[in-house]
């Protein structure tokens, strides 16, 4: 028994979440194991005692990983040992980041890592959230300096009915998901996504789960009490006073004047001249700075331009309602729209909205295109998906690709929530479907110019959506007591600003939503202004969409691949695919068509010859359910009489074709016409009462007499 172990435990969403800690990790600057329905995760903070030199940005690093031991699995594929994160992973390291990061002081600069380990699993726990309460928890009760404890937890809607934490089987019931992050006093972070859900009940869903997050803080609360360390006391990396002064008394004239150019990369080039100006005045008298040298002068120039313009930028908001370009406050830049750019992808658009510019690309097919995901909840495979791609090119950087980062994961999967919601079921359409965004330029929110570019793309290439989808990102400026909300925010004011919301959905509700805030939380009144002020703007965005296309083309371009289904009885599936896969592979090599069979009989042919598709699944049909009246078939010739030609339309079925129904010649002598082992395809005419079945060629293609006969 370990004399230092201490537990709380709470009811937490209808069930009961442990939290120990004084028993694992004990050298780590704090420590917690949170537990809940034999789902145990543990969290593990530790913050650097040394500062760097010149560090001038909050290093924190939140890692999360699933171990396979703790579902009792071993990985998929060849590497059975944890190593790099997946995208699942990378996305929940993100979400648990966002909330914590405002909550650490504005001048404390020491590396930061808080690592969650999921050492247990099981479907009635979710890890995730367990991770961020962790993190709460060991940040609370170490002596890293931290404002206030904070809670998180996930919204769901079940039946009508708003849940906390579902267990993860219960997901596939509710049309929303959102996971939330909040002191008892504020909202720190929302993400999730929605099955076009109206603004009202989102808020609602908000508001009930900031409710249950309060019963956590004042857990956390006591822990801090109980075993919680003194918190440390630090250097501060804050600019100092003088050197942010002096720049504001000599620089502002060119400071106010560099903010008034509209274009992004003048305004830029307009601040790095001003920044190279402090930085020469710096170097000719630091000590008018409040600088003992001028080391560092380029460094220490850029902080104290970027406060310069960061108060600059606030006050014309707050004071005059004045924006860079002289926009209004709810106002969208000039949108251009455009598809079918390019030749052959199945589906394309371009999407252009101020200087941010988005090409998306849509392909579409069988399940070869699945993605499949490895994870302790188990193996899954996604028919939708998109990824996003943020070249340095698109900010005018002179760097090359080194892969997907986390942020472009992340985007990228707010813009795939976004759309998945208005993609028709399976059922419907049967295909996998990949999109690809391209950020092309860059200034204020591409990843809801991607959302907008990849519905445009999908109405592109056919994809029956229930509705085209725009996104919009909000920002927000407050001093405390006043504040403003901006729509359709540039890179500068998301910069400069308080508040990143970006809010996607159709006509009539919210497909997805995101928040990422740099102050201590948000009122419920702004979010519900927020969230009623990106309304307005959505429904500007998709009016200038419909100017261009305003719903899914009829059917796919040409050349796109096609799917068509039957469903067959569960039971019947192994005589589709015969013994070995024989039959499955033989009507795939005498269609030319692929064919996939899900497990609940669903059989998938996929092909470019709309004609062929509708001959193989009928085909199929036969095979399973003997031939129909009226349907065409592929057929063999077996063997030729005087009186017409027997043929096979499927394995052991066949029939007669009579000199009458081979061609609109007059046909003599049948082996003019056709051959042995020859291909034809056939109509069903007539199934007599003994069964047998007269077959017509002409019905479907008059037979040609052959060459030299």
């Amino acid at each position: 028994m370990n004399e230092n172990k201490k537990e709380y435990k709470l009811t937490y969403g209808g069930k009961e979440v442990t939290i120990e800690t004084g028993r694992l990790a004990k050298q780590a600057d704090g420590s917690v194991l949170v537990s809940c329905n034999g789902t145990q995760v543990l969290v593990a903070v530790c913050s650097a005692r040394e500062l760097k030199d010149g560090q001038d940005f909050f290093p924190l690093l939140v890692e999360y990983q699933e171990k396979f031991y703790g579902a009792g699995k071993f990985l998929g594929g060849f590497i059975k040992r944890e190593n790099r994160p997946s995208t699942a992973e990378i996305l929940t390291c993100r979400i648990i980041d966002r909330g914590l990061r405002p909550m650490f002081p504005s001048d404390y600069m020491f590396d930061t890592v808080v690592t969650c380990s999921v050492l247990s699993y099981n479907e009635n726990g979710d890890p995730e959230v367990l991770a961020g309460l962790g993190a709460s928890a060991a940040i609370a009760i170490s002596d890293i300096p931290f404002s206030a404890s904070l809670g998180t937890l996930k919204v769901g809607r079940i039946d009508g009915k708003l849940v906390i934490n579902p267990a993860f089987s219960e997901w596939e019931k509710s049309d929303i998901e959102i996971a939330i992050t909040a002191s008892k006093d504020a909202i720190l972070m929302v993400e999730g996504e929605a099955k076009i859900v109206p603004e009202k009940e989102v808020l609602e869903a908000i508001n009930f789960g900031h409710e249950q997050i309060r019963t956590f803080c004042a857990v956390v609360d006591q822990m801090q009490k109980e075993v919680g360390k003194k918190k440390r006391t630090y250097t501060s990396a804050e600019a100092n006073v003088t050197l942010s002064a002096k720049v504001k008394a000599d620089f502002t004239t060119t400071a106010r004047a560099a903010l008034g150019i509209n274009d992004k990369m003048e305004r830029q080039a307009a601040v790095r001249a001003l920044n190279k100006a402090v930085a020469d005045q710096i170097k000719l008298d630091p000590a008018a700075f409040g600088l003992k040298d001028d080391k560092g002068a380029s460094k220490e120039a850029y902080k104290a331009v970027d406060g310069l313009l960061y108060d600059m930028m606030r006050a014309d908001i707050l004071d005059e309602g004045k924006r860079i370009a002289g926009r209004k406050l709810d106002e969208v830049r000039k949108i251009e729209t455009e598809v079918s750019i390019l030749n052959h992808p199945h589906g394309s658009s371009l999407f252009t909205r101020g200087e941010t510019q988005v090409m998306a690309t849509v392909t579409v097919g069988g399940s070869l295109g699945d993605q499949m995901q490895d994870r302790i909840t188990g193996l899954s495979y996604s028919k939708f998906y998109l990824h996003y791609n943020f070249p340095g090119f698109s900010v005018g950087e002179a760097k090359g690709s080194r892969g997907a980062g986390r942020r472009e994961l992340g985007h990228g999967n707010l813009a795939e929530r976004a759309l998945k919601a208005v993609m028709p079921s399976q059922e419907d359409f049967a295909y996998t479907t990949r999109i690809v965004c391209e950020v092309l330029e860059s200034n204020g929110s591409s990843s809801m110019g991607s959302v907008c570019s990849g519905s445009m793309a999908m109405m592109d290439a056919g994809i029956p959506i229930v509705n085209p989808v725009a996104g919009i990102a909000m920002g927000l400026i407050t001093d405390g007591k006043r504040y403003k909300i901006l729509t359709d925010i540039l890179g500068d004011e998301d910069h400069l600003g308080d508040l990143d919301f970006k809010v996607a959905g159709t006509k009539d509700g919210v497909t997805a939503i995101q928040m990422d805030i740099k102050i201590t939380g948000l009122t419920p009144q702004i979010i519900e202004d927020a969230i009623g002020q990106a309304y307005k703007g959505r429904m500007t965005i998709l009016a200038e969409m419909a100017k261009t296309i305003g719903s899914s083309r009829e059917g796919f371009k040409p050349g796109v691949p096609t799917i068509m289904t039957v469903m067959i009885p569960t039971d019947k599936i192994g005589a589709l695919i015969g013994p070995g896969g024989k039959n499955i592979k033989k009507l795939q090599e005498g269609f030319a068509v692929t064919i996939e069979i899900t497990e609940e009989g669903m059989v998938k042919v996929l092909g470019s010859d709309t004609e062929v598709l509708k001959t193989a699944i009928a085909t199929i049909n036969m095979q399973i359910n003997g031939p129909e009246i009226g349907s065409v078939y592929e057929a063999r010739v077996d063997s030729i009489k005087e009186y017409g030609a027997f043929v096979e339309i499927g394995n052991g079925v066949s029939g007669l074709v009579h000199v009458s129904e081979m061609s609109d010649e007059r046909v003599q002598n049948p082996a003019d016409f056709i051959s042995e082992g020859d291909m034809i395809k056939v109509k069903v005419m007539e199934i007599d009462k003994m069964g047998r079945i007269k077959l017509s060629a002409k019905a479907v293609e008059s037979l040609k007499k052959k060459e030299g006969k």
